[in-house]
């Protein structure tokens, strides 16, 4: 039975296609297009109507075609100049991907032989998408800032591997949301997972040749359509029924987005979207002598491309976006890629530009959670520190100094206590909430924290690229041997050193971040830039050694530790006033082995690789004691005295012998060589330490 469609007078606005009983209108920015066609395709991707969209108002081009239905399969093919050198690429023979795609037919995998001529069987269809999904009236966790622990997961690569769940849903949404791994979630702690880039990808034409493949996604083409790959049949469904299942379980979901760069590369690169609707201004070029030069695509994201959010329309497909995954999927926040691209106005970064603003005054999106990587590789683009309130920002200077500090690298202690503190250095005490630093030791592109004590170079051969890419200041120690070792001596301290990391990360001011797979020794055999990598090196292994049983212990405790501890999470000092002046403050003492303070001179002496740090937070009568030793020896601590006669020093944690029953402590420590203790101020009768 052959479908009929009939054009109809439609409505300019909303963007993309939006359905009803009848019929569906179809809107779509072209603004010197010299036509428009809307092309529909029948299960089997054959196309069975061709129909030219003949009302026009400005830059927009839109209609209402009677007869398409829900999940109806479609693509654009735009008319008009072919001149590179006034950036028109117009080229009817290249179906196009409708930029406010809610779903899309398939995957989109790259394939030169399919993109040359008529381009229809390599691209996936965009497909007409209206669900009325059934929330079962779950809302959102919404945790406080001084809760969230986050936990950056890949939706393939933590499931793969996991036998306990059914095969067909291992590397799926669905499996993201499976009792099995939401129970291991719950378990440790975690209250929010970052998801690595969900929205439609393509692998780039380099890597393909190679046999390789995006594997983490950071190549989008469509910023709305959740990525099919990682659905069994419906990725809005799955999605949101993911969505559902983590909320249901308090765990709230955060999105790494990528609005800086598209898949369509610099000139050269592929018809697939944007470059067929609009290439002068969906992207960023060079300045030339009369203008922008359109054969120099602005290339500050290393992709290639650079997204104009510069340009209203650039700028309101990326807030139509945000605003959908919030209102329509459900999710709690965002994680911006390259944040600083999004940020510059005329090629220079504005805190308080159009982006920026949108987002501070929109009434949805300024409630969201919002997570900034605070650089790009254009000019003046490392900006840590330098976004309005509103945002916290990842912290790599925190990352790096952690590290350099317990492997044993001399003068970092002054700033290493800088880092314990919240980095107000960085985010200003009274003007930035003590939150506003997202802590982190390893993140998707490095080491793994496995990896970080293991290995001392780069070992990343498999990306065929000669082990030239990858960041080569990786600030970590193989203690012996690289790579896996027998040697139990070394094993032992390469797990006394997570658990220093791990430890300090928890205990820190600021919001954490646990990258997947860490808390149970997840290795990437040294690679350190494993976008590529979709196979055993990249996936999170569960099969559980003692060791990894021993560490995810330790991960839960301290979890617990920091979760019911108003000193780790919200301490709030004498002369920070952001949240006001507090009635009675907290207070942080520093101190030397041998118990006596530290003074100025002190913090800055080049061989201090010990100390003690005390708090006493008025918020629920706490008292700890932190004992830090990243010296190759062993040290005996003089312990502050107790101003009250029935305290004593309990023993909370020792990474250097990890123990399940607190023990007690008189007014000596002992802290073994690359160690540090937990103590707690407690009744003789012991402290309820969760």
């Amino acid at each position: 039975m052959t479908e009929v469609f009939t054009l109809l007078p439609g409505k300019d606005f909303p963007f993309g296609a939006t359905s009803d009983p009848e019929g569906c209108n179809f809107v779509i920015w072209a603004p010197e297009a010299d036509r428009v066609d809307l092309c529909l395709f029948d299960k089997k991707e054959q196309e069975i109507a061709k129909i030219r969209l003949r009302e026009r108002e400005g830059h927009l081009w839109y209609g209402y075609v009677k007869g398409v239905k829900q999940g109806a399969l479609y693509g654009y093919r735009v008319h008009g100049s072919h001149s590179p050198e006034r950036g028109l690429l117009f080229d009817p023979d290249k179906l196009l991907i409708d930029p406010y795609a809610k779903a899309l037919s398939r995957p989109l995998e790259w394939d030169e032989t399919l993109y040359e001529g008529d381009s229809h069987r390599l691209v996936p269809k965009s497909v007409v998408w209206e669900d009325e999904f059934d929330w079962h009236g779950v809302k959102s966790p919404k945790h406080k800032d001084d809760q969230v622990v986050l936990y950056e997961v890949h939706v393939k690569g933590f499931t793969k591997l996991n036998q306990d769940l059914p095969e067909n849903l291992r590397g799926t949404y669905l499996g993201l949301s499976h009792p099995v791994v939401i129970r291991h979630l719950k378990e440790l702690g975690i209250t929010a997972v970052q998801l690595m880039p969900v929205a439609s990808f393509m692998s780039e034409p380099r890597l393909v040749n190679l046999g390789l493949s995006n594997y983490w996604g950071y190549n989008p083409i469509g910023f709305m359509a959740p990525e099919p790959r990682y659905a069994i049949r419906h990725a809005v469904t799955e999605f949101k029924t993911m969505v559902r299942e983590l909320h249901k379980a308090g765990i709230e979901v955060i999105l790494d987005v990528v609005f800086n760069h598209t898949a369509e590369g610099g000139a050269g690169g592929p018809l697939l979207s944007y470059k067929g609707f609009d290439n002068q201004t969906y992207y960023c070029f060079e300045n030339g002598q009369f203008g922008p030069d359109f054969k120099q695509y602005s290339n500050v994201t290393g992709c290639g491309n650079t997204f104009n959010v510069d340009h209203p329309n650039g700028l309101r497909l990326v807030m139509d976006s945000l605003r959908y995954w919030v209102t329509e999927m459900h999710v709690d926040g965002f994680r911006f890629d390259l944040a600083v691209t999004l940020g510059r106005e005329g090629g220079e970064f504005d805190p308080y530009g159009g982006f920026c603003k949108s987002l501070m005054q929109d009434p949805i999106l300024r409630n969201v959670r919002l997570i900034a990587e605070p650089w790009d590789i254009g000019p003046f683009g490392y900006r840590l520190g330098q976004f309005s309130t509103q945002w916290r920002e990842l912290n790599d200077r925190y990352r790096d100094t952690v590290r350099s500090f317990w492997r044993g690298d001399m003068g970092k202690m002054a700033e290493f206590a800088t880092r314990l503190l919240g980095s107000r250095d960085i985010f200003p005490k009274s003007l930035k909430t003590i939150h506003s630093s997202v802590n982190f030791i390893c993140y998707h592109d490095g080491f793994t924290l496995e990896d970080t004590v293991s290995y001392e170079r780069r070992h990343n051969q498999a990306n065929s690229e000669d082990n030239r890419d990858g960041h080569g200041h990786n600030l970590s120690k193989n203690y012996g041997i690289e790579g896996p070792s027998l040697d139990k001596k070394i094993g032992r301290l390469r797990q006394q050193q997570k658990r220093n990391m791990i430890a300090t990360l928890l205990l820190s001011q600021g919001i954490p971040h646990l990258l997947a797979g860490d808390e149970m020794g997840r290795t990437q055999l040294g690679n350190n830039n494993a976008y590529c990598q979709d196979n055993h090196i990249s996936w999170v292994n569960w099969q559980l050694s003692d060791d990894d049983e021993e560490l995810i212990a330790f991960v839960k405790r301290m979890i617990q530790v920091r979760r019911k501890s108003a000193a780790f999470t919200r301490l709030h000092l004498n002369d920070d006033t952001y949240f006001g002046h507090p009635i009675t403050a907290d207070q942080v003492h520093w101190y030397h082995p041998d118990g006596t303070e530290l003074s100025e001179g002190d913090w800055h002496s080049p061989s201090a690789q010990a100390l003690a740090m005390e708090i006493i937070s008025s918020e629920n009568q706490e008292h700890w004691l932190l004992l830090f030793n990243a010296s190759a020896y062993h040290i005996h601590y003089q312990l502050p005295e107790l101003k009250k006669t029935d305290l004593i020093w309990q023993l909370v944690m020792d990474t250097a012998i990890y123990e399940e029953k607190p023990d007690f402590q008189l007014m000596v420590a002992l802290c073994n060589a690359h160690s540090m203790k937990l103590l707690r101020a407690c009744p003789v009768s012991g402290c309820d330490l969760g």
